[in-house]
């Protein structure tokens, strides 16, 4: 089919190219959580450790995937600004597909590695994705449509993670193969449906000098610094968020003896919060309350939900299944800044925003997996000083706070910036 570029000029035909995107975005992220469930029992397994101890490994398998997105999230969102948002996004599928499989077939932690080294590369083009959506979307409407991307993270996570669990039920490697089956059927799907959102004369030369987080984010600030602060409230902020995919299963595991479908089905959970909440409560409340409002409840739910993952004690399994949909809130925060972030910048450098934004995000993910597992052995080894198996989500509350400050202060700052148009709530918020 031909890759001609896509010029929506009707509601319907903008809402046909964010409907496709956000399929593609789901298969995607059905993929990585159907392993979730699974990833601790196959990295005891493979190593023989013990369950802190394969935490540990599952922490640096996480960030070897987020160094390899910190370096190749600009490169694949300059890319996409040089030749079209199509290509990178079926390349991407097939890169996943391979990187799956070599983890079913994995007889070694160094093929786990090798594995996520390269779905980290692939991962990258997750920016892409937002970078279509800016394309397609008016500035009024882009919170809410990343809010819509957002919500297929959240269906992802309850497909994904129930079908991982129901999977390694019969094998724990049989959720690997599907994830990569998966990514191949999206491949082969996108490669007859995807049209191209970029037309050709609003690309430019891919320069390998602004391919990186740093200067990509130094040209950005250049237009707008506020960026740059809130650049640095979602880098903070991703450093919290991600103790959710790297230390529930262990957690679970550890402190209730959850089987792997248990783990499924509460993941699962944690996917319909996060679609309620992206994929519809957003598009109503912004517009009613605005980008700031929103980030603070955001940041509010996910310090208050995880007090319960602190004190839960191990007849207390319940009182998870209570805090995730308090939590579910917090996936309001993304959203609404990256829709803050793309009205500061110019139309002609969304994808290099985008890719500076997943490069942010990998940062994050580079920290907080050694961080969090790192704590979560810490306080579960047979002779750790004092037993608390969620320390790490405790930890990750008060990050969340932290997060919400330097986001504060970088919304003051755009609220009074001159020659930058205030955000749809400032007068509220200065007034």
């Amino acid at each position: 089919m031909s890759s001609t570029a896509l010029k929506p000029e009707t509601p319907e035909a903008v809402k046909a190219s964010i409907t496709f995107v956000f399929l593609v975005v789901l298969i995607d992220m059905i993929g990585f959580g159907i392993i979730m469930p699974v990833l601790p029992e196959l990295i005891t397994q493979i190593t023989g450790d013990s369950l802190s101890a394969a935490a540990v490994d599952a922490g640096w398998l996480a960030f070897a995937y987020a160094i390899m997105q910190f370096f190749f999230g600009p490169v694949i969102g300059n890319l996409s600004d040089r030749f079209g948002r199509r290509p990178v996004l079926l390349g991407a599928l097939g890169g996943y597909s391979i990187a799956y499989a070599l983890m079913g077939f994995a007889p070694s932690l160094l093929w786990l590695f090798i594995a996520r080294i390269v779905a980290g590369i692939m991962g990258a083009s997750f920016s892409t994705a937002y970078a279509y959506v800016a394309d397609v979307s008016p500035p009024e409407k882009r919170s809410q449509n990343f809010g819509l991307i957002g919500a297929a993270f959240g269906l992802g996570f309850i497909i994904g993670p129930a079908m991982g669990g129901l999977l390694g039920e019969y094998h724990v490697r049989l959720p690997f193969f599907a994830a990569s089956a998966l990514a191949a059927i999206n491949l082969v799907f996108g490669f007859f449906m995807l049209r191209e959102s970029l037309p050709q004369e609003k690309r430019r030369k891919f320069q390998i000098a602004r391919a990186n987080a740093f200067v990509a984010l130094k040209g950005l600030s250049g237009q707008n610094r506020v960026v740059l602060w809130y650049a640095g409230a979602l880098l903070v902020w991703m450093i919290g968020h991600i103790v959710y995919p790297i230390v529930f299963a262990f957690y679970a595991i550890e402190a209730f003896g959850w089987s792997a479908f248990t783990v499924g089905m509460a993941l699962a959970l944690v996917g319909v919060g996060a679609a309620l909440v992206q994929g519809l409560l957003i598009r109503y409340l912004i517009p009613r309350i605005g980008e700031r409002k929103a980030v603070i409840i955001a940041a509010f739910s996910m310090a208050i939900s995880t007090i319960a993952y602190v004190v839960a004690g191990p007849e207390q399994g319940w009182m998870i299944f209570l805090a995730i949909p308090v939590g579910a809130m917090q996936g309001l925060f993304q959203p609404s800044l990256n829709g803050l972030m793309s009205k500061a910048v110019s139309d002609e450098t969304q994808g290099e925003l985008q890719g500076a934004v997943a490069s942010l995000q990998s940062l994050g993910s580079v920290i907080g997996p050694p961080m969090f597992t790192a704590v979560f052995a810490a306080f579960t080894v047979a002779n750790a000083p004092y037993y608390l198996p969620g320390a790490p989500f405790g930890l990750a509350g008060l990050i969340a706070l932290i997060a919400l400050a330097i986001f504060l202060r970088g919304y003051a700052l755009h609220c009074h910036s001159s020659g930058v148009e205030p955000p749809p709530d400032a007068k509220p918020a200065i007034g």
